[in-house]
């Protein structure tokens, strides 16, 4: 391909993704692979390239954009060599015509932007939220460790104690260490998250909202395979990733439990009152994680986080009962949001006067609210608000 042939393809690309951004639809990565399926003409370096134009071009644009051509032309006023390539040549994009304007920049949809400044995420902290993410690994210690685990390249050790990072892009998947479960794929600011959590050998863990098991694997490890975790959620398709994940891990002390949505406490009352902890790692804008997902903050709506805040409230509520006397509740979203974040705690501990928000001390991060905050650019992690509630 062209210089002038993948921009022009990374402009189809990109209107396929706002559609799909306006209309809730597959995610960019998805949109990407099927695009290539399609195209088995395009190498390596074309389908690289074409990538990197594509979410260059995203990361460029705050609103959604009117078409992948304005988003393009965001991007050129920046890079001469793409705005050279609006020639007309074959194959490419057809020549910028007089006033023809480009999308707007920014750092996302101004309201968006808005309840991120009156989170105190502004300036060069919200400009980090659109960097390009390294990738993280979590060893896992039910099978080595840090100091002996052998891979084909050296990572970064960082401070969770079991984490390592390497370049983006890095593929670890493909290699024979993951194969054999010695590590998962765990960005460090979750991985913190886990360690929050301050779980001891022995106890009853609950992972209310677990997903495919990122979190649960973490908290396996750290108990020793002692004690009992349940791994809930509704989404079978993600719960269906957990168990041959845990098998690779080798982490045995796992309850899978699938829970219909709106019955999650009667399907959990055999754990009412009895647990030493709840994570609830719950649904959130994602805000956080703009750095590996920048098309998502076009596709959330003040109707749509209205919406997650009150799921969020109503798994927390949930939480509490499931949680024993002298237990704790676990409160992560990966988001910046205030709204999620330290006004969810406050709100849930006005609603529930037998818990209350307890420091946290983590080698990364600082205090914010009723918790603790992680952000890309103070800490090198995804954005994560971590809260945790004893009982009083």
């Amino acid at each position: 391909m062209t210089p002038a042939a993948r921009v022009q393809a990374a402009i189809e690309l990109l209107d396929e993704i706002i559609e799909a951004a306006r209309g809730q639809g597959a995610p960019a990565d998805r949109l990407i692979v099927n695009y290539f399926k399609q195209r088995r003409y395009a190498g390596s370096k074309d389908r690289r390239a074409v990538r990197q134009l594509v979410y260059d071009a995203i990361r460029a644009c705050g609103p959604i954009p009117p078409s992948g051509r304005a988003a393009m032309l965001r991007l050129a006023e920046s890079d001469a060599a793409i705005g050279e390539a609006f020639s007309g040549t074959p194959h490419g994009p057809v020549p910028i015509e007089p006033g023809e304007t480009a999308a707007k920049a920014g750092i996302a949809p101004q309201w968006i932007a808005e309840a991120l400044a009156k989170s105190g995420i502004t300036g060069t902290e919200a400009e980090a939220l659109l960097g390009r993410a390294p990738l993280d690994i979590r060893v896992n210690a039910l099978q080595t460790s840090r100091e002996e685990i052998v891979l084909p390249v050296p990572g970064e050790p960082l401070a969770a104690p079991n984490a390592l990072r390497f370049e983006g892009g890095t593929g670890v998947l493909q290699w024979d260490a993951y194969a054999r479960g010695l590590f998962e794929v765990q960005d460090h600011g979750s991985q913190l998250a886990c360690i929050a959590a301050a779980v001891q050998p022995g106890e009853t863990v609950i992972d209310l909202c677990a997903g495919a098991g990122g979190k649960t694997l973490a908290l396996a490890a750290a108990i020793k395979n002692s004690g009992t975790i349940v791994a809930a959620d509704t989404v079978k398709r993600r719960l269906a990733q957990l168990a041959p994940r845990a098998e690779r891990a080798g982490a045995s002390n796992i309850t899978e439990v699938l829970l219909d949505p709106g019955k999650e406490s009667e399907m959990l009352s055999e754990w009412a009152g009895k647990a030493d902890l709840v994570l609830v790692d719950a649904p959130c804008s994602g805000t956080g994680t703009w750095r590996r997902n920048p098309e998502s903050r076009w596709r959330l709506t003040p109707n749509r986080l209205d919406k997650l805040v009150a799921e969020q409230a109503r798994l927390l509520d949930i939480a509490a009962g499931l949680v024993k006397p002298g237990g704790r509740l676990v409160y992560v979203v990966c988001s910046l949001l205030d709204h999620e974040g330290t006004d969810q705690v406050e709100a849930f501990v006005e609603r529930n006067l037998a818990f209350e928000a307890r420091p946290i001390d983590l080698p990364r991060g600082r205090a914010h609210g009723h918790g603790h905050r992680l952000t890309p650019h103070n800490d090198a992690t995804d954005g994560f608000f971590i809260a945790q509630l004893g009982t009083v």
